[in-house]
């Protein structure tokens, strides 16, 4: 029998419940309807040391980190659209990869990584999204086609008083079926 993929989320911001956080939630609870086995690194678990190259010892943090990517079938990274760019948390986690770099299955090779981002307007949205972009190709990954660009300031994912607008919630799952899609292709199942 084979095992179920794994899909590693990465993503959010120290404020529980982020935008950000809210869309890998979405995204990963797909993941997880379509068979698959998730694993959610956001807010605190972002937490790490700094990304340094020369030093060896890693944190059980980034230890578990590194160990989920090194296991992952596809990958979904959503962060907030900060200045143009990816936000300095996700990235430092991002940077951890660099830990993989003399793996059998180096960086990110082999894996769909799905990216979703989550700004205050379209300008943000689009350089973040390009952005993400390069980072997955200079590691080797395959960005999905579909990468969701969410408007924040249209409460996407509801509220007290305000259901989930369908469209940002479709395009989070839009990203997780590409992801797991390409899984199952690049694993032959």
């Amino acid at each position: 029998m084979t095992p179920p993929l794994f899909i590693v989320g990465l993503g959010g911001t120290l404020r529980d419940g982020s935008s950000s956080e809210q869309a890998l939630k979405i995204a990963l609870a797909h993941a997880s309807r379509l068979g698959c086995d998730t694993r959610l690194f956001a807010g605190p678990d972002l937490l790490l040391s700094h990304y340094d190259p020369g030093r060896q010892e890693r944190s059980p943090a980034e230890l578990a980190l590194v160990e989920a990517l090194r296991r992952a079938d596809g990958v979904i990274l959503a962060t907030p659209g900060y200045h143009g760019g990816i936000s300095g948390l996700v990235k430092n986690a991002i940077d951890f990869i660099e830990d993989m770099r003399a793996d059998e299955q180096v960086y990110l090779s082999g894996r769909a990584v799905g990216c979703i981002v989550c700004a205050h307007g379209p300008q943000a949205m689009g350089t973040t999204l390009s952005s993400m972009r390069d980072i997955i190709h200079t590691l080797r990954g395959w960005p999905t086609p579909y990468g969701a660009a969410i408007n924040v300031t249209q409460k996407p994912f509801g509220g007290p008083d305000s259901p989930a607008v369908p469209e940002a919630v479709q395009a989070c799952q839009t990203v997780a079926d590409e992801v797991v899609q390409f899984a199952k292709a690049w694993r032959g199942i």
